[in-house]
């Protein structure tokens, strides 16, 4: 990856966002520069409702949020960025998520920074939280929204994850669960 500016801009007004979801393959936003990284303490899960780009009001998509779980590692993409690209990155990620400052271990020099990444807590309007894997699945697979299906938002992540080296089982069995139940409707 690699930056859409090319000035050399003030070190006091750069900071860190880390992506987790679909800021690790859809970069929209100009970036100083970028790093494989990861936080602990929190979980990817698909677990929040998308009104906005992955659903519909009346039909919200399934999308990732953090969830907080002790030892938990979870990887990512991590830009340091302008301040004024969060006016961009805040109504990108306004259906329910909120800012939280966090510290982000970069990769692969282990340099710990400041940062922050977009969670929606459990006490949002579109939180739709935990369900059975199958349940998840018809969910998605059911889901559209102005920025595209649910699958392909589920199945570009799960790609995106792989390229970076990142196992994630609760999104790759949430794929391998959709790409079945995607094969049994084609039959």
């Amino acid at each position: 990856m690699s930056p859409d500016n090319t000035s050399s801009p003030d070190a006091s007004s750069l900071h860190w966002v880390f992506g987790y979801g679909s800021l690790i393959y859809k970069v929209d936003f100009p970036f100083v520069q970028c790093a494989h990284a990861s936080i602990t303490g929190w979980a990817r899960r698909f677990w929040q409702g998308s009104h906005d780009h992955r659903g519909t009001p009346s039909a919200p998509g399934r999308v990732v949020t953090l969830i907080p779980q002790a030892r938990a590692r979870c990887r990512g993409v991590a830009y340091q960025v302008e301040q004024q690209v969060f006016e961009h990155l805040d109504f990108r990620e306004k259906n329910g998520y909120q800012r939280r400052s966090l510290p982000i271990r970069l990769e692969p020099c282990g340099a710990q920074v400041s940062g922050t990444a977009y969670v929606a807590e459990t006490a949002n309007h579109a939180f739709l939280g935990d369900a059975p894997l199958v349940e998840m699945a018809r969910h998605i697979l059911r889901c559209a929204g102005p920025s595209g299906s649910n699958r392909d938002y589920l199945l570009q992540l799960a790609d995106a994850l792989r390229m970076i080296g990142e196992e994630d089982e609760h999104v790759l069995e949430l794929a391998a669960a959709v790409l079945e139940q995607s094969m049994g409707k084609e039959c």
